[in-house]
């Protein structure tokens, strides 16, 4: 049963359409992420869900109940916003118990939850301490806490690893993971960060110009992007694109300047392969060099034109077909720019776009 459902949502303002008719279902105790570039609408979403925007059209429900208009504290939301928001004048044990005092609860009662986050978040040595005197990743876990006392079923993260250096984010987003895992509430999380939403996410959306491109796992996103936004915004550094046309008949491939790519191993339909100018797609991750090109499928020369040594690995570029063409190496392996290369892959790990649509074909 889906703890948070967005039915037909959209939001304009003024002219402006922001949101377009979304519709989007997060089960019970899943953790889903909302992914996308800045503009897309993916903190607006939130914000709708929360109750902070009105939305022009459609309905929000809530555990069953339509929450549409109503206030953000009836919604039984927990929210952590990109800023920390902490009271400066207040300690942390204060920041905790500002709602919960103000909504009346048993000294008693707020007593046990501020116990209950502070050791959740392994913030017990910090309660007495003013926001000025915690580092940023404390005052994070402090946002969290705040969100986390409200006792509630959902939790909703916009952005909230964004101020943070890179050392912190990749520490906390563990927590928040942990967390997840510990506690089981519906999270729903907003990020322009691909790594973050691949390591936190059950499900991910990704958003470009108020719609939803893609709602799937993370590895089936990777994997099957539908089109070819999505395939260029997953991953580090992204899909490559060779632009050319396929070729069809009794043994299609993918042309790129006299340079072909067999296509034997997808998948067309009924109609087979058509003819036409398309995209093809390969992850740098899934080209292979030296020997373990020898393997694969289909091989080709390089000639190196830039290496960037990433610590774990390497990262080398080349043209294929007089384009760019990235892929990932071994550090203890020696190469140097205009050094030719032997690179292969495998198709069928590939991807095939409309080059005028972009969607995958």
């Amino acid at each position: 049963m889906p703890s948070v459902v967005v039915r037909d949502v959209s939001l304009n303002f003024g002219s402006v359409e922001v949101l377009k008719s979304l519709n989007l279902e997060v089960g019970r105790g899943e953790f889903l992420v909302l992914l996308g570039p800045s503009g897309c609408g993916k903190s607006t979403l939130l914000n709708c869900i929360a109750g902070l925007l009105d939305v022009s059209q459609g309905q929000i429900f809530i555990n069953e109940r339509n929450v549409t208009w109503d206030e953000p504290k009836d919604r039984g939301i927990g929210m952590v916003f990109q800023s920390y928001a902490l009271y400066p004048q207040m300690t942390v044990e204060g920041n905790l118990s500002f709602g919960l005092k103000n909504a009346r609860l048993p000294k008693d009662e707020i007593a046990t939850r501020i116990a209950r986050a502070a050791e959740i978040l392994q913030i017990e040595p910090l309660l007495k301490r003013k926001p000025l005197a915690l580092s940023g990743g404390q005052r994070q876990r402090v946002a969290i806490g705040r969100a986390l006392v409200r006792d509630v079923d959902v939790f909703l993260f916009d952005e909230p690893l964004s101020n943070l250096d890179a050392k912190l984010r990749s520490e906390l987003r563990v927590e928040i993971k942990r967390l997840h895992q510990k506690l089981e509430n519906t999270m729903i999380y907003v990020t322009h960060d691909q790594i973050e939403a691949m390591t936190l996410a059950d499900r991910i959306a990704v958003m470009r110009g108020g719609i939803i491109q893609q709602l799937d796992t993370p590895q089936a996103i990777y994997s099957r992007p539908v089109n070819r936004f999505v395939a260029g915004f997953i991953g580090s550094p992204g899909m490559n694109f060779i632009e050319g046309e396929v070729v069809g008949g009794a043994a299609p491939a993918f042309d790129a300047g006299g340079i072909k790519v067999p296509l034997d191993r997808y998948e067309f339909g009924d109609g087979g392969a058509r003819g036409g100018k398309a995209v093809f797609g390969v992850r740098p991750e899934h080209v292979a060099l030296g020997d373990a090109a020898a393997a694969m499928p289909c091989q080709y020369d390089v000639e190196v034109e830039i290496v960037e040594p990433m610590g774990s690995d390497t990262l080398v570029w080349g043209k294929f077909a007089g384009q760019n063409l990235s892929f990932r190496v071994e550090t203890e392996r020696a190469v140097s720019v205009g050094d030719r290369v032997r690179i292969g892959f495998d198709p069928g790990r590939a991807s095939l776009f409309d080059a005028d649509g972009g969607e995958r074909i």
